[in-house]
Parts: C-alpha cells; structure tokens; sequence
C-alpha cells in the first residue's frame, strides 16, 4: 500500500510541476476555515485559471482521486482526520472583478464578499448591500444562495460559470440557477463554480456606503464576529427561528469541549478554545435533540460538513 501511495504521490507531484499549479501537501484546513478547525488535506491546490481547474478535475476523475471545492472556508465544518484528497483552493488567485457595462459586475469565485460590495460602492451600483460582511467567498456565496437582511444572491445574479465533473466549462442563466433558501443547482452535485455575473442599479454612492456600514455595525452588534464559528449553525425552520428555539430552550452557553453555543447569538456555534471537529458534531446532535423534544421543530445544519 506504501508504494501505491508513494506512485500516485510521485505522479501527482509530476502533473502539479506540469501545468504549473501552485500546490502544498498535508495543509492543515484549520488555517483555512473560519472556524479553525479541520485535519490536512493530502493536497491543497491553488488554481490560477480556469483552464488548471479544468485539467485537476480530469486528473482527480481519471485516477479516482477525491476533489473537494473549498472557498473561504466559511460555512464548512472539516473532519478531524483531514480530507485524503485534493483540497481546490479558489482564493487570491481567482478573485479578480470588471464592469461588464455599467450596472453589471462580473466576479471570479474566489473574490470574498466584501471586496465584491466594495467594487460594487466604488462604481456606486447598489443591490448587494446586504452581502457586505458575509464571511464567504463569491463562489461559495452563489453555491448555497447567502443571503442576510431580506436580500440574496438569486435577486441580483445573472449567470454563474463551472467546470463540470467531466472538466468542461458551462453556464447556468437565472432560472436554470435553480435558487432557493440556502440551496443552488449546484447543490449536492458536482460543479466547481468559477465566477458570476450580477446585475446592480446605479445609486447613490453615499447612501450605499450609509447602508453597509449600518448593516455592518448590526453584525457586530448582534453576532460574534470576535469567535470562530462557520456562520449560522443551523438553516431556518419553516414557521420559527433556530435562534429562538435554541435560546428558548436555554441552550445559549451550552459547551461540548471547546465547542459553544454562542451567548451573544444562539444561532451560532463558536470555537470558544481548541474545539474539534467532534465536539461541534456532538454539540449540533445535543441541540437537535434538545430542539425536538421541547418544541417539535427539527433543525437542519447550514454549515456543510466535510471529510467524514
């Protein structure tokens, strides 16, 4: 088996040298999640362009290799073992942004939400307001369709580009999207999302700057944006609020390890010291549970889980 490993280690190493990919092997994930937590990648790929992503989704398909999209690490929670695979990277290096006309930006999907909404108060277009502060990645904004303050992608996106599991690029228009509460096409399946267009309306530059810093100041406000966490743990119940049930059901504060229920925002599960992978699983169970019982609703985890 060592040699197995060391052949597929040696011909990786020769594809990665190749096409000229920027790589690192056993990367911790805990340096790229905003929850800090995660064991290594086997590989950590940093693509350039979407041509590299192309030619590493046909090398991990013809060798069977496992390939796993990661953004900014913001709504995933990464198993404790590491993920035995190549970890795609679309960061810095994918992350530029142009006009397209004067109200349409397109984004590469490793820009993170904030420069976006930056780009988009500098050319005084607004519609993405809400989005300002979303920890996440554009690409990772368009897979599970973020939204916050009563806004969300699907309102202001035109397309989104891939690269298919068979390594051809795509494009999904509007309805093909297929946008919902926290759900894409992409959803479940295999898609590496690699930019988006959105459409935006001209405005007023001071009033989009008011509007943002106001919606910012009401994050820091209402969540604790000083933790690790991954976001909101848990999607919205029809008919209720997982806040709500969980606070009301004096879960705030609740620990498993060094995972939290936040007492700033029960929404939230933080890394309030050294939490593992296992003790955020163990506590998002207890809540569940918990939830269930008192109040009959069942809680469905936002953040999605990897490596397991």
């Amino acid at each position: 088996m060592k040699g197995e490993l060391l052949l597929k280690r040696e011909a990786f190493l020769s594809f990665a040298e190749r096409i000229g990919l920027e790589f690192y092997e056993n990367e911790s994930l805990s340096k790229h999640t905003t929850f800090k937590i995660g064991g290594p990648a086997a590989f950590f790929v940093k693509p350039s362009s979407v041509e590299q992503v192309s030619e590493v989704v046909n090398y991990c398909a013809a060798g069977g290799i496992r390939l796993v999209p990661l953004g900014r690490g913001s709504n995933v929670l990464v198993s404790d073992e590491g993920i035995d695979g190549v970890v795609m990277n679309l960061g810095s290096k994918f992350s530029k942004i142009t006009l397209l006309d004067e109200e349409t930006i397109y984004c590469e999907a490793g820009a993170n939400l904030i420069q976006l909404c930056n780009f988009a108060l500098e050319n005084s277009l607004t519609g993405l307001e809400f989005a300002y502060g979303i920890p996440g990645s554009v690409g990772g904004a368009v897979f599970m369709n973020a939204g916050a303050y009563g806004g969300e992608i699907k309102d202001t996106i035109i397309y989104a580009d891939h690269v298919d599991k068979n390594g051809n690029t795509g494009r999904f228009f509007g309805d093909e999207l297929q946008m919902s509460y926290r759900h894409s096409v992409y959803s479940g399946k295999d898609y590496y999302i690699t930019g988006a267009a959105f459409k935006l309306q001209k405005g007023d530059k001071d009033e989009i700057k008011e509007k943002m810093e106001e919606l910012l100041a009401k994050r820091y406000d209402k969540q604790p944006m000083d933790k690790p966490s991954a976001g909101s743990t848990f999607k919205r119940p029809e008919g209720a609020f997982a806040s709500a049930l969980i606070d009301q059901c004096g879960l705030k504060g609740y620990r498993v390890g060094g995972a939290e229920v936040s007492t700033k925002h029960a929404g939230f599960v933080i890394n309030a010291g050294g939490a593992t992978c296992s003790d955020v699983l163990t506590l998002i169970s207890d809540v569940q549970k918990k939830i269930k019982e008192e109040t009959g609703f069942s809680l469905e985890p936002e953040v999605e889980i990897l490596g397991r």
